[in-house]
């Protein structure tokens, strides 16, 4: 599953295979073969870009996303926090997200990571989230997490949610990039201080 893992820079990610996933698409380029799936978080414009989802969005493309998103692009199957939709056979739950910046501070504000369930992998897609108590007791396979604070985990944060959850890899995003992005020695750093049977990869942008 790992190599099927394709980061594109920012929070943008493609999970590869049957169905084929797309994540947070910004700044993306297109491809022959458009998506089965695209997913997005909330309705900031660098997770969700109605430009990007329109140049890869396919006639049968199945986008999943929150009700603020929903208010941005058309078609969109909406989910509410821990609702569940199957798309052939990947299993996709919403998972809430909040972060200090939101309005509410201490809980969410519609903003949405996914749990994907795919092939015998679970994978945990945190989104623009800081750690919350509700996902303390997950154990997921591979995790895609940010790691440079301004409201997101930052590299402290995103320690202590591998180290509690003890994934077998990994794997941060919004680093490398321009902007309030963490630098690529944070993302080293990062890697370098996880401890235990966690494999951290720092994945080139590929779009």
């Amino acid at each position: 599953m790992i190599d099927r893992i394709r980061w594109q820079g920012h929070g943008s990610f493609v999970i590869e295979g049957k169905p084929s996933i797309q994540i947070a698409p910004w700044r993306v380029v297109k491809s022959d073969k458009p998506p089965d799936v695209i997913l997005i978080g909330h309705d900031h414009f660098d997770h969700c870009s109605p430009a990007d989802i329109e140049k890869i969005r396919g006639e049968n493309t199945v986008v999943i996303g929150s009700e603020s998103a929903a208010r941005v692009i058309p078609e969109v199957k909406v989910l509410r926090e821990w609702q569940s939709i199957s798309v052939e056979r990947a299993s996709i739950t919403a998972i809430p997200a909040a972060t200090r910046r939101s309005a509410r501070a201490s809980t969410t504000d519609g903003r949405l990571g996914f749990l994907i369930s795919l092939d015998l992998y679970d994978i945990y897609y945190v989104g623009e989230s800081e750690v919350i108590p509700d996902v303390r007791h997950f154990m997921p396979d591979i995790i895609l997490l940010p790691i440079d604070g301004y409201g997101r985990l930052s590299v402290e944060a995103g320690l202590e949610l591998v180290d509690m959850m003890k994934p077998a890899w990994a794997i941060p995003y919004n680093w490398g990039g321009a902007g309030a992005e963490a630098t690529e020695l944070d993302a080293q750093s990062f890697r370098s201080r996880v401890t235990g049977a966690t494999e951290v990869l720092l994945l080139p942008v590929n779009p």
